[in-house]
């Protein structure tokens, strides 16, 4: 006789994996521009970040959760030992930096931002977007340049890219991060100084002040983009230079997209005809740096 009292069991929920994959990417990842023997290094540490934001950004998680996962994966960077699937991508990125001999301080940057995300940390100033950017991008630029050998030169101008990048990508999303996961990026003051509330993420369309946000996000975002036009040229490598080059085109391009076009109707993003005249402009504006 059945006990109606009894739940049924659940099934045990599997650990968390990435949803999107190197080829989802704004921007080009590991491409045949980098050298064949490093890209598997560059996806192996990719897959790491995009598994640590993923985690972050899971609305069916709670925070101490994701937290508890993210202390999992750098606990597995650094010590090689994974009890669970999951961490694979740890592993393997562990694997990839003892190959390479590159630090993995750059990965473990990246994780105090997810980190930040977990516990739904605010921007309140630019300053503090930029604080955010610090770990959340720039480690990525300075894991590359380390990779592939460069100096610390570069490091200013890779970080303004980076930074560009990440600010790019937050107002894309701004509503859905909004309406999602109740996450905003742009800084809370500049809202307070509009005159209206964050609350205005959620509609399907600029009004004249949440259009002013989105124009002086951008005007910030240019100054950065004029501070990474110098890294092509301070980057040695061939590949890692051109790749710059056209990421930085890439960025810019997606600015002026932003500024024509209204990211609360739709994800603005660039076209195919857009893509191919940025990279054409990157890979000449390579050439003149060499």
């Amino acid at each position: 006789m059945t006990d109606f009292n009894i739940a049924p069991t659940k099934p045990r929920k599997p650990g968390p994996v990435a949803r999107k994959d190197e080829s989802g990417e704004n921007f080009p990842v590991a491409s045949r521009l980098l050298p064949k023997h490093l890209r598997p290094h560059v996806i192996a540490f990719y897959r790491f970040v995009r598994l640590a934001d993923d985690i972050a950004d899971d609305p069916d998680l709670e925070p101490e959760t994701k937290l508890a996962y993210l202390e999992a994966l750098e606990r597995a960077l650094t010590s090689g030992q994974a009890k669970h699937a999951y961490l694979k991508p740890a592993i393997d990125l562990r694997e990839s930096l003892q190959a390479t001999g590159v630090s993995d301080r750059h990965a473990r940057q990246v994780l105090r931002a997810f980190r930040r995300d977990s516990v739904g940390a605010r921007c309140h100033s630019w300053s503090d977007l930029l604080l955010y950017c610090r770990f959340s991008a720039n480690p990525v630029g300075r894991y590359l340049l380390e990779l592939h050998g460069e100096g610390v030169a570069a490091g200013p101008a890779s970080d303004a890219l980076c930074s560009a990048l990440q600010v790019l990508n937050h107002l894309q999303d701004a509503r859905d991060d909004w309406t999602q996961l109740g996450r905003c990026y742009v800084p809370l003051g500049w809202f307070d100084e509009a005159g209206i509330s964050v609350e205005r993420l959620v509609e399907g369309e600029c009004d004249v002040r949440l259009r002013a946000i989105f124009d002086q996000a951008l005007e910030q975002t240019d100054r950065l983009l004029e501070r990474a036009e110098a890294l092509p040229a301070m980057i040695q490598h061939r590949g890692l230079r051109m790749e710059a080059a056209i990421i930085l085109s890439l960025a810019q391009s997606l600015s002026r997209r932003l500024k024509a076009c209204d990211p609360m109707k739709a994800r603005v993003t660039l076209k195919t005809h857009h893509k191919l005249a940025a990279v054409a402009r990157g890979l000449a504006r390579s050439f003149s740096a060499a």
